[in-house]
């Protein structure tokens, strides 16, 4: 019998999978498909990313460095309001590769990852988990496990089979790149979309990447085209998935644990996961014991310290979207210029140094 059954093999899974391994415990973590395809996800994350991955790994995954952004009410061509700071404020990283990097370091601490094995069944016992399994032979098998860590996205198999709720919203969001290489630093934020925001980030040699999420509706791909045409962009390798927004009351049961998209642990204002998801991975294996199913309660305090300030706040960020055009443009001309904010942390906006910059 396992410690822990990990379902998926993305950031956070893989991240509690090399933690929990760290600390000792028998762990297996499965994985659908290949690891990090198919990609449904941009690749800008904050500089914390490199605390999580081995430092020779880093000239690998980094394709840019972004020193700010220049957000805009209306489509391509609109006036900008730019905002920015003397360090990068962030990176582009090649997403497909970070997945196989997390899972490397999962395997190098001693859990178990299989990729091609879908799990397909979950059945709480009083004393285990047991899991169904199916293979890439299309056989199946039943692994038992003290408990069940669902990393398994925004549309959980884990999250439905147990009855945890779903999250209160998802979003579509729809992606697509362009080859030409961009090295520019600022990336491109439009205010156009209903109740979110499309983009547009420069990768460096790796080219541009396009985005825009939205709630569901028919309008969301014209949306994304009206942006790509706007720019005259030659886009390919076209994604789409459902970005969760708004975690349930509970993310546990008796022996089954959610992190990351599965626990809906993203920020409201920009639908980014990675890093919540790592963090709370983190969280859960500090305090879970899988031969104490009391512990999960620890579990569910600690991940809402660590991260349900910046959910409430970023809630309140992403409302500012929906404001009129006209002041949406005064507040960017008013907040725009050098800033002191870190992009996973809306609470940033009240730090000194922001405050600092913003009336020196």
């Amino acid at each position: 019998m396992y410690d822990f059954v990990v379902v998926g093999a993305g950031p956070p899974g893989s991240r509690f999978a090399r933690r929990a391994a760290e600390a000792g415990y028998d762990v297996v973590a499965f994985e659908k498909g290949e690891i990090g395809t198919p990609l449904a996800c941009s690749g800008h994350v904050s500089t914390d990313i490199w605390e999580y991955v081995p430092a020779d790994a880093r000239a690998n995954l980094r394709q840019n460095e972004v020193f700010g952004a220049r957000f805009h009410v209306g489509g391509p061509g609109s006036r900008p309001h730019h905002f920015y700071k003397t360090d990068p404020v962030s990176n582009v990283i090649d997403r497909v590769e970070l997945d196989r990097t997390l899972a490397r370091c999962a395997r190098d601490a001693g859990a178990e990852v299989r990729e091609g094995h879908t799990v397909t069944g979950i059945d709480e016992r009083e004393d285990c988990v047991a899991v169904e399994v199916r293979g890439a032979g299309g056989g199946t098998e039943i692994v038992e496990a003290r408990m069940v860590a669902g990393c398994d996205g925004p549309t959980s198999r884990v999250r439905r089979e147990v009855g945890i709720d779903e999250p209160r919203e998802l979003l579509h969001g729809v992606l697509a790149f362009d080859p030409d290489p961009d090295d520019g630093n600022y990336v491109d934020v439009h205010l156009t979309a209903p109740r979110f925001f499309a983009w547009r980030i420069p990768r460096g040699a790796a080219g541009v990447e396009y985005g825009l999420a939205a709630p569901p509706g028919g309008d969301v791909k014209a949306r994304f085209n009206r942006l790509t045409g706007g720019y005259e962009a030659a886009t390919e390798r076209f994604c789409s998935g459902a970005i969760p927004i708004g975690p349930p009351e509970e993310v546990t049961t008796d022996r089954v644990f959610l992190i990351g998209d599965a626990a809906a642990q993203t920020k409201p204002f920009t639908g980014g996961g990675i890093l919540y998801g790592m963090r709370a991975a983190d969280v859960a294996a500090a305090t879970i014991d899988p031969a104490d199913p009391g512990t999960l309660a620890d579990y569910e305090a600690g991940w809402r310290g660590e991260l349900a300030r910046e959910i409430r706040l970023g809630k309140a960020v992403r409302a500012c979207y929906s404001l009129p055009e006209p002041i949406q443009r005064v507040g960017l001309r008013a907040l725009s210029g050098e800033i002191g904010v870190h992009m996973d942390e809306p609470s940033s906006f009240f730090s000194r140094e922001h405050l600092g910059t913003l009336f020196s």
